[in-house]
């Protein structure tokens, strides 16, 4: 028997039973972040590129901003080739794909993801060499909203977490209970999407709701963010921000900008339609402020007629209301707006404030078109073109109304053609998020050094004050958010604070560890 046992040992390599344990955590999905698992199995390819996790709080095929634009620049960056780039995006299961996604669930992440590649390949033109993955999520009825259910940070393996772009920063992290962001990667930029305190006062008891959001996001974004960029002023002033529009268009709306010109300088006639307004049907994305002006201005704009597209909650009401005051819109179902229907349109309306930067407003001047918009933060980035025109009054409004529908919009340079592309974006981005500065440094200048494939962060330097209260703020809200009541009490979803089973069986993960309390953090 011990010459047996001997034999037994002498034949089995000795790092076996590593590499085992390894390959079976491999096929759960779960990534241990530490010991063997960086070890065996990659060359250290990282020290030629580093590594760059984009975290959203949204996927395809919801169409909303934060699934989108995460996505381009994804993209975007990865064609730099600068940087090896991870998109970590939310998985939902089939019960709430069946409330967020139209006409689509999948069963697996991988026909998900096909999904997303597809229908980003369609537009970009080229094949983005990028990682997509996912972290469990769970939507919330009450705030048309995904909350990240568990730790998403520890979605990204301890040997990739070098630079984190949190996409929504406030958002991911109202309830995040795990490893601090700023703690696992060395540069964590959070990028600003939405007007959450516009949208919160229009509640019930608003006032007082934004009030507490405004200080939570102060919170966790100077807890958990080296850099936040804001798209706009419209949005909160943050800890640690500065406001630049990171974001550019599809290239499809360029294209058909491109094509509109071609045609005008052949004398065709490029636009046979007069003014359109497209999104979302609900109160809160304009269509207030679009009732009110029309209803305030109907004679003065008498003859006018608007074509309004979108699907929403408030659909009902809102043509309900136009309906009542006898207004001259003719509503129809929301649609793409690259539609070839949309295209013989002259000029785009959009009186919505409570956007930070609308999205539909740069396709609108990309296709060469005409946009009326009020004079407004979340507008700011539009104003240097010479289609945008804008009003501050309800008399000027109509004044640009009748002077958009009488002239012809001026064919867009090549300059504010690449100001509106994602190649300008990412160049934006890149410079304001101080991102050149981390990719661009030498090993021995960088905040981090590496370790057999594994990054360590260096924490020889005495923090100072600002540093030292930002950890008391990130331990506070790692311990406040680890009380199920209190996260109850703040509007969390039952159970977030971890995964549950099915998001187990999705994604292929091992149950989630019971943490110790103190040293989890």
């Amino acid at each position: 028997m011990p010459c047996l046992t001997l034999m037994y040992h002498h034949w089995i390599p000795r790092n076996f039973w590593h590499i085992w344990i390894a390959s079976v955590l491999q096929s759960t999905g779960h990534h241990y972040e530490g010991g063997f698992w960086t070890d065996f199995g990659k060359d250290d390819l990282s020290d030629k590129k580093r590594n760059v996790a984009i975290v959203t709080t949204a996927s395809l095929p919801w169409m909303t901003g934060t699934a989108v634009n995460p996505l381009f620049r994804a993209a975007y960056l990865a064609k730099t080739e600068q940087q090896n780039v991870t998109l970590l995006v939310p998985w939902l299961c089939k019960s709430d794909q069946e409330l967020v996604y139209p006409n689509v669930t999948f069963c697996s992440p991988e026909e998900q993801e096909n999904y997303m590649r597809n229908w980003l390949e369609e537009r970009v033109g080229f094949k983005a060499d990028f990682k997509i993955s996912f972290y469990p999520g769970k939507f919330s009825k009450e705030r048309r909203s995904i909350i990240p259910a568990g730790d998403t940070s520890q979605f990204i393996p301890s040997k990739d977490a070098d630079i984190a772009i949190l996409e929504e920063p406030e958002h991911l992290n109202w309830y995040h209970h795990g490893k601090r962001w700023t703690d696992k990667f060395n540069h964590v930029v959070g990028v600003v999407h939405t007007n959450y305190l516009e949208y919160i006062k229009r509640e019930k008891n608003g006032a007082l709701q934004a009030f507490f959001v405004k200080h939570i996001n102060n919170w966790v974004t100077r807890a958990y963010c080296d850099k936040v960029l804001r798209l706009s002023a419209a949005t909160q002033d943050l800890p640690k921000s500065v406001i630049c529009n990171v974001h550019g268009v599809n290239p499809k709306f360029l294209q058909i900008g491109e094509k509109v010109a071609t045609d005008r300088e052949q004398g065709q006639q490029a636009f046979s339609k007069g003014a359109y307004f497209l999104g979302k049907m609900v109160w809160a994305k304009g269509y207030r402020e679009l009732i009110d002006l029309l209803a305030k201005h109907k004679n003065d704009l008498d003859g006018f007629k608007l074509d309004v597209f979108g699907n929403g909650e408030d659909a009902y009401e809102v043509q309900s209301a136009a309906k009542r005051l006898d207004l001259n819109l003719n509503f129809q179902k929301g649609r793409d707006h690259a539609d070839d229907s949309l295209h013989g349109y002259k000029v785009f309306i959009n009186p919505s404030i409570s956007d930070v930067l609308c999205t539909a407003t740069a396709e609108a001047l990309a296709m060469g078109k005409f946009v009326i918009c009020a004079d407004h933060p979340s507008n700011e980035f539009f104003r240097s073109f010479p289609n945008c025109l804008t009003y501050k009054t309800s008399e000027d409004f109509v004044a640009r109304v009748k002077e958009a529908l009488a002239n012809d919009p001026q064919p867009l340079t090549p300059e504010q053609r690449y100001n509106l592309s994602w190649e300008a974006a990412t160049q934006r981005f890149i410079e304001y998020s101080e991102l050149n500065r981390i990719l661009n440094n030498n090993k021995d200048d960088a905040k981090s050094s590496r370790n057999d494939g594994k990054i360590i962060r260096k924490s020889f330097s005495v923090p100072n004050l600002s540093e030292v209260v930002d950890g008391g703020l990130a331990f506070a809200h790692y311990c406040f958010t680890g009380n199920e009541f209190l996260r109850l009490c703040t509007g969390a979803i039952p159970g977030t604070r971890d995964y549950d089973k099915q998001h187990c069986r999705d994604l292929h993960l091992l149950p989630p560890q019971v943490e110790n309390p103190i040293y989890g953090w």
